[in-house]
């Protein structure tokens, strides 16, 4: 079946497959088109030969431990932990504990780095003594990184002077309307962060139907804007008791349709090391993501303590999905899916 593409998505594919610059409505056109379309195929198709190229065809894993559970004061409405539904009753897990989560991650020598994820208001000398009790097991060859609410300039400071290598920070989208948040507190933070020397890892999320293009396109080029180490995609999650719930979820074939959209937009980002796709799935990683999260502990996107036992994929799970969309390696090296132990 032959199929006519129009000159204006012919330009903006022409320019983006040669490296350049990809503006505002660039990326609304792209993301318009329905993710059952000619037009969408080719984004994703283009994005993943683009990806693969750049990212010599590595896959990057890395790892999470949800090491604390509140009602957070956040809200978020698409979160599991937010104040007026959590399930949850509060957990603090010893920084000893987290150590022995930890090890279970450390052991495998494809991962990457090591998220501690805590709530939007944590208690920082805490997160401090968990660093403290990890960081004696980490091999040099895996970056630790926190996932954590708004901190200071002077915080970032201390958790390099820690050990820290990154942060994941999210501007995210209708922030503000859709959390009890302060979109420019949110922003401070990324700037802080990136001022104090930490490599900083962002996503465009978390993604409904509701949200347009344009909301999209902006959200994608803030981490061009402020130059992530890594980008990325993520659907919202249907969490049966939030307010979001009824507003439905949007396929892995259109998030891998933005996901595209994103490796297409970061052109230009010299910092940019990988872009992931939330939750794992091979669409996206056939569509130019190239980094998967294995998860331990809390989860905002699960009903179940310790996601480990419901959504969380393993390390395991992730080699051999990356395996199997075509990945020859890893960023540190080793990579080869291995039988599970009986």
């Amino acid at each position: 079946m032959k199929t006519s593409f129009s000159p204006v998505f012919l330009d903006i594919m022409d320019r983006a497959e040669n490296g350049e610059l990809l503006n505002k409505e660039d990326l609304i056109h792209l993301l318009d088109y329905h993710e059952i379309s000619p037009e969408a195929d080719s984004i994703r198709s283009a994005a993943n030969q683009i990806a693969r190229k750049r990212f010599q065809n590595r896959g990057v894993i890395l790892g999470q431990i949800g090491y604390e559970t509140v009602p957070c004061p956040g809200n978020c409405q698409f979160c599991s932990f937010a104040k007026d539904y959590t399930a949850f009753a509060e957990h603090h897990p010893a920084p000893s504990d987290i150590a022995e989560l930890a090890k279970t991650f450390l052991r495998h020598k494809s991962l990457f780095a090591l998220f501690l994820m805590g709530m939007h208001h944590f208690n920082f000398e805490k997160l401090l003594r968990i660093i403290d009790a990890i960081k004696p097991i980490f091999p040099d060859t895996v970056k630790l990184v926190v996932n954590i609410g708004d901190f200071t300039r002077s915080q970032a400071e201390e958790l390099r002077a820690a050990g820290v290598s990154g942060a994941y920070h999210v501007l995210r989208l209708r922030e503000g309307s859709d959390t009890d948040l302060d979109p420019a507190a949110r922003l401070n933070t990324i700037k802080d962060l990136r001022e104090a020397g930490l490599e900083w890892y962002y996503c465009c999320e978390p993604i409904g139907p509701e949200h347009s293009s344009e909301e999209l396109a902006d959200q994608i080029l803030i981490g061009r804007e402020f130059e992530a180490f890594q980008h990325a995609a993520m659907r919202r999650v249907m969490l049966p008791n939030s307010p979001l719930a009824g507003k439905g979820i949007i396929s892995e074939w259109r998030l891998a349709q933005i996901v595209a959209a994103v490796v297409l937009g970061m052109n230009g980002n010299r910092a940019l090391r990988s872009i992931a796709v939330h939750e794992p799935n091979s669409l996206g990683l056939c569509s130019g993501a190239n980094a998967v999260y294995a998860e331990t502990g809390a989860n905002p996107r699960d009903l179940i303590e310790q996601t480990q036992k419901s959504r969380g994929l393993s390390v395991h799970d992730c080699e051999n999905m990356l395996w199997e969309c075509g990945f020859t390696a890893v960023n540190n090296g080793c990579f080869h899916p291995v039988p599970l132990t009986m």
